[in-house]
């Protein structure tokens, strides 16, 4: 599902100093599978998710996710690998103010073949995470768990193969996070592949693998201490 070897990415920070975020990092992750990426803030997990979806192309390295080698793919192609396989769930979630739950879960028909019953697959996923009755609710009225929930509706529009999580709890309470974790867990028990980038062990320990990203590698962890995760 996802191949990705040898990725290269550096930057200079404000002090002119060149840093590699990702050095030689190589990653494999089968259909079906639930894994996390941890580490601390600033060790290139998010880059490594951008890079993995698509959304950053200055690297060196190869990757392949659904069976679409990214490198070299210009914009029109890489909007329509982003948007025909790869779902993206955000930690501040990015709604648009303006427009209601329905029409936010709505925004990916605009980049895709339009059919009559759009709506009604929005609502019905809405109706899936548990917000059909909120469906009119602009982002401003909803909490911020809802807000999630509507996000991870708007992911799954498109019926994605993969879906690629950036700190998908950090902005929520333990409780409302603990509900977003399990649909998370629900959608991979149906076969959904799931790739979360995160720093939180309440969401580490619920993956099946779980990789640490260290010095611009990975490197495969134990399984977390917390008995049973979430469930």
């Amino acid at each position: 599902m996802i191949r990705a070897r040898e990725l290269v990415k550096q930057y200079r920070d404000g002090d002119g100093t060149e840093v590699r975020v990702l050095d030689g990092l190589s990653l494999d992750v089968e259909d079906g599978e639930f894994v996390a990426v941890v580490g601390p803030s600033g060790s290139g997990k998010s880059t490594l998710l951008h890079v993995l979806g698509g959304l950053d192309v200055h690297y060196q390295g190869e990757v392949e996710v659904a069976g679409v080698k990214l490198s070299g793919l210009k914009d029109k192609a890489l909007a329509r690998f982003r948007n025909q396989h790869v779902g993206f769930v955000f930690q501040s979630f990015h709604l648009i103010p303006n427009l209601s739950a329905v029409e936010n879960v709505l925004m990916p028909s605009h980049f895709g073949p339009l059919t009559a019953d759009v709506r009604k697959r929005a609502e019905a996923l809405l109706d899936r995470v548990g917000l059909l009755s909120k469906k009119d609710r602009t982002p401003v009225r909803l909490s911020g768990g809802e807000r999630q929930r509507v996000a991870i509706a708007r992911a799954l529009f498109t019926g994605p193969r993969v879906l690629l999580c950036d700190e998908p709890t950090g902005n929520l309470d333990a409780a409302t996070g603990a509900g977003v974790i399990s649909l998370f867990q629900e959608l991979h028990r149906e076969g959904l592949t799931l790739l979360a980038v995160t720093h939180e062990e309440r969401m580490s320990a619920v993956a099946k693998r779980v990789l640490r990203l260290k010095e611009g590698r990975l490197v495969e962890e134990s399984r977390p201490a917390l008995a049973g995760g979430v469930s």
